[in-house]
Parts: structure tokens; C-alpha cells; sequence
């Protein structure tokens, strides 16, 4: 995943901030987690797109 990418879900997400204050290593497991997540869906999104 490109670093674009990730910031751009972290700020979705709500704790980019802590990634520019902390770097990517002073986010907490559950965001994390949940970023992985949300690339996932937007992945799943643009092959159903694709498909159609």
C-alpha cells in the first residue's frame, strides 16, 4: 500500500495526527487493524467496479 494511500485512510479514519506527531509506529493496534480494513473494502470496491 502506498504511503498516499495510508495517510489518506488515516485521516479518514481520525488519527493522523498521531501519525505525523508519532510516525506510523505510535498508532495503536485497532487503528491499525482498521486501516487494513478499510484498504480491504476499497480493494473489494474497485473489483466489483471493474467487473461491472
Amino acid at each position: 500500500m502506498s504511503n498516499h494511500m495510508k495517510e489518506e485512510i488515516a485521516k479518514e479514519l481520525g488519527f493522523y495526527d498521531t501519525v505525523q506527531k508519532d510516525g506510523w509506529g505510535g498508532i495503536r493496534s485497532r487503528d491499525a487493524g482498521n486501516m487494513v480494513k478499510k484498504a480491504v473494502e476499497m480493494a473489494q470496491q474497485q473489483l466489483n467496479r471493474e467487473k461491472s
